[in-house]
């Protein structure tokens, strides 16, 4: 039987968006740390008893819903890494309700406050990073983003595994 483990919530991107950060990726985060295709986290750790609820309230949060209006508004160091801030109001709310509905279950980590980004480089020198960060600076342009859909994951030590996929209509 496996062990019950964190759950994490993402946002999915949509595939041409998802291809753009996987390639980033694939460019600037080290090898041996890259073991995620790139994703933008809502909920780092939520208690695995809630998984049916959770499901049932992301599905809720989705079917029959239009994808949430999302751009990359900018860069973002994070001291070893980079990431780009991703604005979108409607999925600032959606998390702001699942937070209300599972407050008291909430790590102080999921407590503090939300900025929602895509890292494509991190655990590298800071001398590195803010080349890099340089580097993307020279020619960024806020752009639209496409939100397909939400997901949670089982957290089993560095991996992720698929609990369940709710695409937006």
């Amino acid at each position: 039987m496996i062990e019950p483990a964190p759950i994490i919530v993402t946002a999915l991107f949509g595939k041409t968006d998802a291809a753009v950060f996987d390639g980033l990726r694939q460019r600037h985060f080290p090898p041996e740390r890259n073991h995620l295709a790139a994703h933008l986290t809502m909920f780092h750790h939520l208690p695995p008893s809630i998984s049916a609820e959770l499901k049932q309230r992301l599905s809720a949060a989705t079917r029959g819903v239009a994808p949430p209006d999302a751009r990359i508004a900018g860069l973002m160091s994070l001291g070893g890494g980079v990431a780009f801030r991703i604005e979108s109001a409607s999925l600032e709310d959606i998390r702001e309700s699942l937070a209300d509905a599972f407050a008291p279950l909430l790590t102080p980590q999921d407590r503090a406050g939300w900025r929602p980004h895509v890292t494509i480089q991190n655990k590298v020198s800071s001398t590195e990073a803010k080349a890099l960060l340089a580097a993307l600076e020279t020619d960024f342009r806020p752009r639209s983003v496409v939100i397909a859909g939400l997901a949670s994951w089982y957290y089993r030590g560095g991996h992720w595994e698929p609990l369940s996929r709710h695409m937006f209509a």
